[in-house]
This record gives structure tokens, C-alpha cells and sequence, in this order.
């Protein structure tokens, strides 16, 4: 099952927790979000529709239905996923009589979506008619019977008495062994069915005796936050970072569920294999900044890191990945790799004997390196002396169907402001960009190429007949960027960061400094979610393999820079970009 959900995933991937249009959206079943985001040759029937806002919402139905018939091979009229996003744009406003006549007009065009019903049945629950909200949930799930929000939907329409469980009830709630084994085998087996190069970095043997060594591991005893680690492991094996656990609302879902008792109660950062606290949060009478930690509860640091790596997703299981998303959930991902302890004691290096730490008072996490702090959005452009500008881009999540237009219009001001000041030195920042749409990677491109290019060389998704954007010639614009031009790159560099690097690489665009980029020329994407029947454990897992044209690169590496340039403790203390300032050096000399 895919869904709505999802798309808000893929959507604001570059956030750690996420929802569309800051509430939640409960339609399912939408397929190929990235496939079918845009056809490359017919015009938008939507963005047709907006264009006539002014009209009533049935004289805008009946110009959909007239351009039908007289124009049907200028429009698409059969992107489902742009039709429903427009429907849920009134949604979103509330306004649910414009709302409804879209799903009604989705249904009749698309009368065998079960997403179609899903999206009606939550228009009439938001208007709060509850019986035509159940008859059109009921017939999407009879339609698709994976579709489990639309069940969750129906239960509680007919048993509104029944509440769910809380996060600290589920973490703590324990199935039966029976349950738990079956449930990693629908794991094993479903990961295998949705994921289409489940075996791509990892053999089919390795794959199922990973899954029975989790077996052997459940007892009696094991709460659901230990099954959902064992679950992370299988996950983490396949080497993919756009699967992963999902709670719909964020992208880590143990995370989500862990009582603050049991996180670790400082902050620290892996910087170099090395675990240093950078802030002792409620333990300073104990502990100090800087103190870098050699063993907790009695396990060495690099015994414990490699051992949260192997429950840890990343794309070809790139190291520098890893110890990205290390630095962002350290505070759940060191309990779940001891085994929930109530307690934690740490060896320093520059104390002798261990340390009893006090309990967390808030949950410590680190979302973004503090010595990147030039740019406050996701898109900047500084001037710099030495006739040298930073063009930062921490998100490619600028899409047609939404707001490709922002993104367009940014580039085009800053290439026009570049040009005009006849600046010969152009740093582009893609560190922490997670990815999103190949939209704007591409138009970034047409700046740089000095040639035409094809920014994919292989897309394949089910049910896919049209090219998909990306797939073409593009050529470059007439006002490109002609000077020299450095690439900042780092471990969450992700998705659609991978495929615009592959090609700064193989054709040779300018220097890249920094660390192994977290992703590559390879790319699983788009998003199936799926639910395990017993635990009700969710999966989101990539559904579509998109592969750029830099073919010749090894798939089982991220992007190497072209000089390695890490950043120590103290350039992370004292808020030092040593990225940046390396790169300046460079420009320098």
C-alpha cells in the first residue's frame, strides 16, 4: 500500500518529522509518486483548473470534461496523483464542498482506485457524516485489503468507545512469541514482494538468516520496543535509505514511542570514530563538554556504534550515512542497542572509573550541525569576497505539482545576480539536502553542463508507459555559469542529492569537498507502506528504482569528494565550518 502519507514523506524528506500542509493526510493506495508526479509532454488538466480559480467548482468540472473531449491528447487526464492532490488542497482549506466534487469527479474518472474512495470517505469524516465517510472507506478496503488506515478508520466509526494504545502503552505492550515470529517472516516476505531491488546489496540466503537469528532472539518476554529493533536490523540489511519503520508522522519511529526516562541523558557526537559529549545536559556536575566516552554500561564505544549501524538504513549502507543519523537519534539509538536499560553509566577518558549518569529531563537530539549556519532556509545566496558566491541548496523537495516555482524563480535571481557581478568562483552546498524532486536538480544542472546531457538512465516503476521526466535531452541554458565551481557534499546527502552528484562527477562540473555523500547514481524511491497484522508495526518502503546516467560509478559507494575534509571537535564546538573554510583556502591559493 502506498498512500498520501507517503507522499508527504518523499514530500519533506529533508525534515526529521514532517506532515503535509501541517496536518496529516489519511488518503492511501496513491503508486509511483515520483513516476507520476509529471508527464513530460502533455500539459496539466490541473494546472488548467487553477488557472480558471475564478469559476465555480462545477463550471470548472464541466471545462474538465469539455477540454476531455476536445483536447484529450493536449491535457493528461490521467495523473490520479495530481487530481487528488488538487482535491486535497480544498481539504487542507476546509473546504469541503469543493473537496468532495474533485473526489466525485476522481471516482468516476478513475472508478477502480481504491485511493479514490479513500480520499472521499475522509472528506465526509472531516464533514462529519459518518455513514457516507464508512460506506466509501469500506469499499476502499474492499477494494485493497492492505489499505490498513482505511481499517483503522472503520473500527473506529463503529467502536468510537475503543481507544488506541499510547505511545508508552505500545512500547511497553508484549505479544505472544508466535505473534512476533510471524510477523518478521510477513516482514521478510513482504520487503522481498514491495522493494524492487531487495537483494541488490545483500544475498537472498544472507537476507532470511538475518531474519531467523532476530527469531532466535524473541522470548515471552520481548515488549514490542524490542521487536520493532529486530525489525530495524531486516530493514537496515537491504541497504536502502528510503525504506525504513514509520509512525506516518516522522521518520523514526522508535524514537517516537521511547519514554524520556529511558533516553540517554546527554548529547553527544560521533566525530571520527570518537564519542565526545558536546553537552552534559543535566549531568555537568559529572561530566564536562568534550569528554569523549569510551564505553557505556559496559560496552566499548566502537563495539556499540557498529553494532546501532547494523539496525541503521542508509543507501548501499554508506558509512557516512550512518554516522549522520547516529548524530541525530543518538539519544533512542544507544537505549535500543543496549537493550532499554533503566540506567546508564559511562567510562570517559579522562576520568578513571565509570560514571553513573542521572535520568534525561528532555530528549537531546542534534537535527543540524551548528557550524552550518550561514543559511536560515533551504535555499541562499551569499556573496562573498574574491569575487566568490555560496549558493546553498539544502532541499530538492521543489516540486511541479507544488512549488517548483519558488525554486525556479531562486535560481534564475541568483544566476542573474552571479552573472551581472561577474563572480568567477561559485561554491554550491548541498550538505543536508535529503533529496526530493529531479525537477530542480535538473534546471540546476542546465546552469553548469557545457553540453547536453540525460539525467536518467533507467526508471522502472509498476504500471509505468510514459517517459518520465528526466528521461529526455536537456540542454544547457543560455545564461550558465561559466567560472569554476566547488561542491560541498556530506553523509545526508540523499535521493535525488545522489543522482545530481553522480553527474557533477562523471562529467567533471568542478571540485567536491567534504565527506562521502550518503547517497549515489542509484536510487530506490517512492513510497509503499505496508502493516504487520499482529503488531501493527508499519513499513514504508521504496516501491521504484530511478538510476542516473553516471552508470560508470560502483553503486555500492556514495560520491567521494575530491578532497576528504572532516570536521573535528572543536570545528563543531566553536561553530567552525571547516567544510567552508577549506573550500575558501582552496580558492585562495
Amino acid at each position: 500500500m502506498t498512500s498520501l502519507h507517503a507522499i508527504c514523506l518523499t514530500i519533506l524528506s529533508s525534515c526529521v518529522f514532517s506532515a503535509c500542509g501541517n496536518k496529516l493526510i489519511s488518503a492511501t493506495s496513491i503508486n509511483q509518486v515520483q513516476t507520476n508526479e509529471v508527464k513530460t509532454k502533455k500539459l496539466s488538466i490541473v494546472a488548467k483548473l487553477k488557472e480558471n480559480s475564478h469559476l465555480p467548482i462545477k463550471e470548472r468540472i464541466a471545462l474538465y470534461h469539455k477540454l476531455k473531449e476536445k483536447h484529450l491528447a493536449l491535457y493528461d487526464f490521467k495523473n490520479e496523483t495530481e487530481l487528488t492532490l488538487y482535491g486535497y488542497s480544498f481539504l487542507w482549506e476546509n473546504n469541503l464542498i469543493d473537496a468532495i466534487a474533485i473526489f466525485k469527479l476522481i471516482i468516476s474518472e478513475f472508478p477502480d482506485s481504491a485511493n479514490a474512495y479513500d480520499s472521499m470517505g475522509e472528506a465526509y469524516l472531516q464533514a462529519k457524516d459518518s455513514i457516507k465517510a464508512l460506506q466509501n472507506y469500506e469499499k476502499s478496503l474492499l477494494m485493497n485489503p492492505d489499505n490498513f488506515y482505511a481499517e483503522d478508520v472503520i473500527q473506529k466509526i463503529k467502536f468510537p468507545n475503543i481507544k488506541p494504545l499510547t505511545a508508552q502503552e505500545k512500547f511497553s505492550k508484549v505479544y505472544t512469541k508466535k505473534d512476533y515470529i510471524a510477523d518478521l517472516d510477513q516482514l521478510g516476505q513482504k520487503l522481498l514482494a514491495v522493494h524492487p531491488q531487495a537483494l541488490k546489496f545483500i544475498t537472498k540466503d544472507r537476507f532470511w538468516k538475518n531474519i531467523e537469528s532476530k527469531k532466535s532472539l524473541i522470548t515471552e518476554k520481548t515488549t514490542y520496543a524490542e521487536f520493532t529493533w529486530h525489525c530495524n536490523a531486516i530493514i537496515a540489511s537491504i541497504g536502502c535509505s528510503h525504506t525504513a519503520s514509520s509512525t506516518m508522522q516522522n521518520d523514526y519511529h522508535e524514537f517516537s514511542i521511547l519514554p524520556l526516562e529511558n533516553s540517554f541523558p546527554l548529547q553527544v557526537r560521533l566525530v571520527n570514530k570518537q564519542l565526545f559529549v558536546v553537552n552534559p545536559m543535566n549531568n555537568s556536575d559529572k561530566v564536562k563538554v568534550k569528554d569523549e566516552i569510551l564505553s557505556i554500561n559496559g560496552i566499548e564505544t566502537q563495539k556499540l556504534i557498529s553494532l546501532i549501524y547494523d539496525h541503521t538504513a542508509s543507501q548501499a549502507n554508506i558509512q557516512s550515512a550512518k554516522t549522520q543519523r547516529f548524530n541525530s537519534f543518538f539519544a533512542a539509538l544507544i537505549p535500543y542497542a543496549l537493550g532499554l536499560p533503566k540506567t546508564f553509566e559511562i567510562v570517559v577518558k579522562e576520568n578513571n572509573g565509570s560514571i553513573k549518569l542521572q535520568k534525561a529531563k528532555k530528549m537531546a537530539t542534534e537535527l543540524y550541525d551548528p557550524s552550518i549556519n550561514s543559511c536560515s532556509n533551504d535555499l541562499c545566496l551569499e556573496i562573498l569576497e574574491e569575487n566568490t558566491a555560496v549558493l546553498t541548496i539544502s532541499s530538492f523537495n521543489y516540486y511541479e505539482w507544488n512549488n517548483y516555482a519558488v525554486f525556479k524563480s531562486f535560481l534564475d535571481s541568483s544566476m542573474h545576480t552571479i552573472n551581472n557581478k561577474k563572480i568567477k568562483n561559485l561554491i554550491i552546498d548541498v550538505r543536508y539536502n535529503r533529496g526530493g524532486s529531479q525537477h530542480p536538480s535538473i534546471y540546476l544542472l542546465q546552469h553548469l553542463m557545457d553540453k547536453p546531457f540525460t539525467y536518467y538512465s533507467k526508471v522502472e516503476s509498476e504500471g509505468k508507459t510514459d517517459k518520465t521526466y528526466g528521461e529526455e535531452i536537456f540542454h544547457p541554458v543560455d545564461h550558465r555559469f561559466k567560472g569554476k565551481v566547488y561542491f560541498l557534499i556530506d553523509g545526508n546527502g540523499h535521493s535525488t542529492t545522489g543522482h545530481f552528484m553522480s553527474l557533477v562527477k562523471v562529467h567533471n562540473l568542478g571540485t567536491i569537498l567534504g565527506e562521502e555523500l550518503g547517497s549515489n547514481q542509484f536510487c530506490t524511491a517512492g513510497q509503499t507502506l505496508f502493516r504487520l497484522s499482529n503488531t501493527k508495526f508499519v513499513v514504508s518502503s521504496a516501491n521504484n528504482t530511478h538510476v542516473s546516467t553516471a552508470i560508470t560509478l560502483p553503486d555500492e559507494r556514495g560520491i567521494l569528494p575530491d578532497f576528504f575534509v572532516t570536521q573535528s571537535i572543536d570545528d563543531y564546538l566553536n561553530k567552525v565550518d571547516a567544510v567552508k573554510n577549506y573550500t575558501l583556502k582552496l580558492i585562495r591559493k
